[in-house]
């Protein structure tokens, strides 16, 4: 079962990302319009002024981090944010979503309607200054990650309730036609974020379902990690030696809330996590 690793509350937790360099992890409320950051003793955050909601390490005190309407440098230690690159800024009515660096230093980064509206949204790749879409018809956009050995990328569209693989060419881009990993319909589960670690497992939260599952890579069911809160949305591996697998939650529809939904736990994963890969600007 998974700790408590921070009680502050979010309506919408998401987009945990450990820093490598700093030993910290950060994560957001996307609909809070917040980022924290902790080191298990001390906790700090930062308000925006539109929904954010997924990052990528640039450097020691730098992220790139999506928003609803662009990519943008944020400087932890000023609080200050430099434009990148607008991301479907001309449409009020999506936002970013679910997002994580790739093995080239490129960002995938999800979006959705505000409201879930279907197939408003899509996926998409920053690299070398460019924005590519890459996946478009997407209701809810989750479960970006990678194969250790960069052979693959992952992705969701969480009402679907399927997991593809897709194949990337030397350039990270999709080199073929995304395939079936994982199909939870039949059990009614909702993929949301997921990342795979150093032995090509895939581990994703399953909203609703108060657990982090574990599929191996040939799509087995493993185990799973139980979650104090109904609504598990994103792991991520950190700590020392990336053995500690933390996990976002969300209030967002519950009414009432249970006592730790919305929390941000952690809890020893039994495997090793990848090394989240920095993001080349």
């Amino acid at each position: 079962m998974a700790q408590i690793f921070s009680s502050t509350i979010c309506t919408l937790g998401e987009g945990p990302l450990w820093h490598p360099e700093e030993q910290v992890l950060y994560w957001f409320d996307i609909l809070g319009k917040r980022l924290y950051r902790s080191d298990g003793t001390t906790e700090q955050s930062w308000d925006f002024d539109e929904h954010v909601s997924a990052a990528g390490w640039v450097d020691t005190g730098v992220l790139l981090i999506a928003s609803e309407t662009s990519l943008s440098k944020f400087d932890t230690r000023t609080g200050e944010s430099t434009f990148v690159h607008p991301l479907e800024s001309d449409n009020p009515n999506t936002r970013s979503n679910d997002g994580r660096a790739d093995p080239w230093g490129g960002f995938w980064i999800g979006t959705m309607g505000k409201n879930a509206e279907p197939g408003a949204g899509a996926i998409y790749r920053y690299y070398d200054g460019t924005l590519t879409r890459l996946f478009d018809n997407i209701t809810i956009s989750n479960a970006i990650c990678f194969a250790p050995d960069g052979t693959h990328a992952f992705y969701t569209d969480t009402q679907k309730r399927k997991i593809l693989r897709v194949a990337l060419g030397e350039d990270g881009f999709p080199a073929a036609k995304p395939d079936l990993f994982v199909d939870l319909s039949a059990e009614g589960l909702n993929p949301d974020g997921a990342v795979v670690d150093a032995s090509g497992n895939l581990w994703v939260a399953q909203w609703g379902a108060s657990r982090v599952a574990c599929y191996g890579p040939d799509g087995a069911s493993l185990r799973a990690v139980d979650v104090p809160a109904r609504q598990p949305s994103c792991p991520s591996f950190g700590g020392l030696d990336l053995s500690i697998l933390y996990i976002t939650s969300a209030t967002e529809g519950l009414d009432p809330a249970g006592e730790n939904d919305g929390m941000t736990f952690a809890a020893p994963s039994g495997a090793t996590g990848q090394k989240e890969h920095r993001v080349i600007l």
